[in-house]
Order: structure tokens, then sequence, then C-alpha cells
């Protein structure tokens, strides 16, 4: 099973940038890997996927903000946070599937995703 451990959680006013990545222990041959977001007293919601056919999809409340990349040779897997909002507060997890999804039904959903990191704390104050 694929290890994930996340960093780069913090602090910052509205408007501010974060950037977090994952570690991740291995890129496998067919995969899906991306962020989910926890919000307080919510359920696990996918927000930037990546595949391993180098399909990125972004729910619409991060399209255009939240930048996904991967990379193999350092076997990172990042999300470049920007103009963030309160409503971005939250636990950030980082996951990955051994399957392709073809749906956002399916992409975004935790219960597809079998390997998870311990998530990284993000707060964004008004």
């Amino acid at each position: 099973q694929v290890q994930l451990v996340e960093s780069g959680g913090g602090s910052v006013q509205a408007g501010g940038s974060l950037r977090l990545s994952c570690t991740v222990s291995e890129f496998t041959y067919k995969y899906s890997m991306g962020w989910f977001h926890q919000a307080p007293g919510k359920e696990r919601e996918g927000v930037a996927i990546i595949d391993s056919n180098g399909f990125i999809s972004y729910v619409k409340s991060v399209k255009g903000r939240f930048t996904i990349s991967q990379d193999k040779a350092k076997n990172t897997l990042d999300l470049q946070m920007n103009r963030l909002n309160p409503e971005d507060t939250g636990v950030y997890y980082c996951a990955a599937s051994p399957h392709i999804y073809y749906s956002d039904v399916t992409r975004y959903s935790a219960d597809m995703y079998s390997s998870w990191g311990q998530g990284t704390q993000v707060t964004v104050s008004s």
C-alpha cells in the first residue's frame, strides 16, 4: 500500500497562499491521487485530483485558485493554494488509489481511495 506523508499546513489570512506537499512512497503504474479537504464538522471531500493518464480536475470552489502537481523524480504530490478564504479552513489529506476514475462522483469520493496521509491543518482567518 502506498505510504503518504503531508506537510506544509499552517495559518494564513484571507487572500494569502499556502503550499502543501505530500511525500509519496511510490507512484504505481495506474493511479488516482489527490487532495481532500475536511472542514470542521463536515465530511471529507476531494478538491483536486490527478491520475496516471495526466488528467487533472478540480472542484468548482477551488478552480482557478488551487493547482495540483506531481514530481515523480522527487516522489511528491503538491497543492498550491492561492487566494485562500475562510471556507478553505480544515484538514487537508493526501490520498491515493490504484484505479483511474472517469466521473466526478467517483473521482472526488473519499470511499474510492485506499491510502491516506495523516492530514495537515490549514486555517484561514478573515
